[in-house]
């Protein structure tokens, strides 16, 4: 059983439900505060209760309001099945233990194919149907990766990841000519055409179930380039793609929006949106290392540094962000 305060918040819904439980099974959560268990009832099909640190507004809340988004796409996402706003609690349809990652990891490449086209076709399904029913009324339509969000993000890299977890020491001079040079970065992505986007679409966010995959840890859906999803899944921190699979991936993502003749300028915009969601995820991994005191996320740091090197070493444009890297971590020369 969960700690004290937990265990009041899971009882008060199962008791408001008249649900009995039979066992109550902690299951491994993702980098934010919430909590996540697993309820097997003796009446009923099993079932996921997301604890959140605080009451919410259930009409408010976005994973809810993000939900009825991408359910009238239709997507697959996990039903709601219940809630106790004032405990803080979500019921939500229990999709299993099997990731996207874990799937990958144990089944023949031939499958890896199908699910990862599947999980293509899901963000050309955000970016189509996204632009139909944009409204005010779902919340992803009113924010977006602007240039103060992309700012943050790259300022989160600096401050997490090369100060905090790798314990470097920038001369002013240095840590200016850093910003500036990710500035470039900002100001280029900051300037694309915004489609709806998952925000953080990648292998742990997808599950696999029977066969199929459904979509989960949507709550940040917002506005950014038509790149962002696609680099997140295929420069996965947590998945090796063949250079081979990814060239496909991105030919099949073009021809299903009917944009095959822009393969070129795509590809480069795509490495891009790359770089700097890997530079974020970096700064995330730094952390939860440091901060959060989550040793977890240090195995997936040396795929994050080769994507990274790669992206920098294939564009005479990153030569002085490169070499001011370079000069303090290692894996980048």
């Amino acid at each position: 059983m969960p700690d004290s305060p937990l265990s009041a918040k899971i009882s008060g819904y199962l008791d408001r439900h008249g649900v009995q439980a039979s066992r109550i099974v902690p299951l491994t959560g993702d980098a934010s505060d919430r909590r996540y268990f697993r309820v097997l009832s003796k009446d009923g099909d099993p079932f996921v209760l997301a604890v959140h640190a605080a009451p919410f507004d259930y009409a408010a809340l976005p994973f809810v309001n993000t939900a009825e988004l991408f359910a009238a796409m239709p997507v697959p996402v996990p039903r709601i099945l219940g809630h106790a706003a004032d405990l803080g609690v979500l019921a939500l349809e229990d999709l299993g233990d099997v990731t996207l990652q874990a799937h990958v990891g144990a089944a023949p490449a031939a499958q890896h194919a199908a699910l990862y086209r599947q999980a293509v076709a899901f963000i050309d399904v955000f970016q189509r149907r996204g632009r139909e029913l944009a409204a005010p009324a779902y919340l992803p339509y009113g924010i977006a990766f602007d240039r103060d969000k992309l700012t943050w993000e790259l300022d989160f890299f600096l401050k997490h990841f090369l100060e905090a977890y790798r314990g470097i020491l920038f001369a002013t001079r240095e840590r200016e000519a850093l910003r500036a040079e990710c500035a470039r970065i900002i100001d280029e992505l900051a300037e694309e055409p915004r489609v709806l986007c998952h925000r953080d679409y990648h292998s742990r966010n997808l599950m696999w179930r029977d066969g199929r995959l459904c979509i989960i840890d949507f709550q940040d859906a917002r506005l950014g380039p038509d790149t962002y999803d696609l680099a997140s899944l295929l420069r996965d921190s947590y998945v090796d793609l063949p250079e081979q699979v990814v060239d496909e991936l991105i030919a099949y993502f073009l021809a299903l929006q009917g944009r095959s003749v822009e393969a070129v300028e795509f590809r480069r915009r795509f490495d891009l949106m790359a770089l700097q969601r890997n530079l974020k995820a970096l700064g995330t991994f730094g952390y939860q290392t440091t901060s959060r005191r989550n040793p977890v996320y240090i195995q997936y740091i040396p795929r994050t540094l080769k994507y990274v090197r790669e992206n920098l070493q294939k564009y005479p444009r990153f030569a002085s962000l490169a070499a001011l890297l370079a000069r303090h971590v290692e894996e980048l020369k």
